[in-house]
């Protein structure tokens, strides 16, 4: 089996894309220790994040007026097909498919509720996200359709747990591994559908007392999901949303 069919399915790769990627990644730098490494593509700097000796992610100029937001990249089989896939189920392509010399080919698109998502093929063996970007988690109006568009987009399988009180949560599936989560958006929030990446931490509390500090604005305080493990959420001084997460002791 190719090292790409191996990683189809999963999260390889995290950007924020925003109007100053320089001020960005040292706010993430400061807040989670991240090292930064500059690779220059061309005339313009990308800083790329290190941690656990590989990079993750990086930090790049937002698109076509677009807000501030992090972007994740699903790794697929065919990237020209997957996008493909994704019209014809009722998405919009953002970014049509291209190529980045030496790493791989990409296409943004959007599902059927407006939610961005990047389709990737590496042109080598994907990084492993473990400890930085540790959960990637759908918000949207219809959760029934989520579930059919990224099954015949990505390949995921879905299934449901319910944990109670009303509130049912969806888990994306691939090669027999979780790779994100999906819920409804709640009644009375506001924010369009979307992809919220979570980071991890070994202290919430801690850390997102260092967010604050920064300059960021807390949406949900640090708070506790049985079996799951202890999460907060927050929008960087950008304006984008993103979470920290420390899972639950087994």
């Amino acid at each position: 089996m190719s090292t790409v069919e191996t990683a189809v399915g999963r999260f390889v790769w995290h950007d924020h894309m925003s109007g100053d990627p320089a001020a960005t990644s040292g706010f993430y730098t400061q807040l989670l220790g991240w090292e930064l490494e500059i690779w220059k593509p061309g005339e313009m700097d990308y800083p790329m994040i290190k941690a656990h000796d590989q990079t993750h992610g990086g930090f790049g100029p937002a698109q076509g007026g677009a807000p501030p937001h992090w972007l994740g990249h699903v790794a697929v089989d065919d990237v020209d097909e997957a996008a493909g896939r994704a019209e014809i189920a009722g998405g919009r392509i953002v970014a049509p498919a291209m190529d980045i010399p030496e790493v791989g080919r990409m296409a943004v698109v959007a599902d059927p509720q407006g939610a961005v998502i990047s389709l990737f093929t590496s042109a080598a063996e994907p990084p492993r996200s473990e400890g930085v970007f540790v959960w990637d988690e759908l918000m949207t109006t219809d959760v029934e359709a989520a579930k059919g568009f990224y099954g015949e987009v990505v390949g995921w399988t879905s299934r449901d747990m319910d944990m109670g009180d009303g509130f049912v949560y969806t888990l994306f599936s691939s090669g027999g591994t979780d790779r994100a989560g999906c819920m409804a958006r709640p009644d009375g929030v506001e924010a369009p559908p979307h992809w919220l990446t979570y980071m991890g931490t070994d202290d919430v509390d801690a850390t997102a007392a260092k967010a604050e500090s920064l300059g960021a604005t807390t949406i949900r305080s640090p708070f506790d999901v049985p079996g799951v493990g202890r999460l907060a959420i927050f929008a960087d001084p950008t304006g984008a949303a993103f979470g920290l997460f420390k899972p639950s002791e087994s």
